[in-house]
């Protein structure tokens, strides 16, 4: 299965047209988009429809710059083949097993730590014997280089939960300075996607 990731798009039309072009280039099977799509919800417009015409699956999650309402909306307002991943899991042939949880410790619309664990715990718990687990949030994990800034700004939940669960892959955003950066945690490898977006193959094995 190949999947383009990407993060903080902000809304950025050119950003979205260039992530399409990237997605039919690589013939990827599925969208992973770990949150800020839009800027402060100021244009809902131009984000999805573009990758839906793609006809493949697009599994989103809301950033700190979007309502975890607003997430879900989209999500509907696409439907069907759109996912909205906030506390929630999906199971792709019967053994790859995505969940996730979006929002940010800093930002317009904010997630404390405490319901980050909760979430993560509720929706890992519904894949968690899947034979490949792929982890989405916003921020990254707390106390590594993907989210040094002035200080470490990332999630101690988020850091704990890859300690616990230890999914193989966990893609992240938020800060910007660190896009395109990856590091590991344990045997689970963690990359910031960026609005660039990365391509990314899972063998299934099946």
């Amino acid at each position: 299965m190949k999947i383009l990731a990407a993060s903080d798009i902000h809304n950025d039309k050119k950003a979205v047209a260039k992530l399409v072009d990237k997605a039919e280039k690589e013939k990827v099977d599925l969208i992973l988009l770990c949150g800020d799509l839009t800027f402060g919800e100021s244009d809902l417009t131009g984000i999805i429809g573009p990758f839906k015409k793609l006809d493949k699956k697009i599994v989103i999650i809301p950033g700190n710059h979007e309502t975890f309402a607003t997430a879900e909306f989209l999500a509907k307002q696409y439907a069907p083949g759109v996912y909205n991943l906030h506390g929630r899991s999906i199971l792709l042939y019967n053994e790859i097993g995505i969940f996730g949880c979006g929002g940010g410790n800093i930002g317009l619309y904010e997630i404390g730590d405490d319901e980050v664990k909760k979430l993560l715990e509720k929706s890992h718990s519904r894949i968690k014997d899947a034979k490949k687990q792929i982890m989405m949030v916003h921020m990254p994990p707390y106390g590594t280089n993907l989210d040094s800034l002035w200080g470490h700004v990332g999630s101690k939940s988020i850091r704990d939960i890859i300690k616990k669960f230890q999914p193989n892959l966990v893609l992240c955003g938020h800060i910007h300075e660190t896009f395109g950066e990856s590091t590991t945690i344990g045997k689970t490898k963690i990359i910031n996607v960026g609005p660039k977006g990365i391509i990314i193959d899972i063998e299934k094995k099946s």
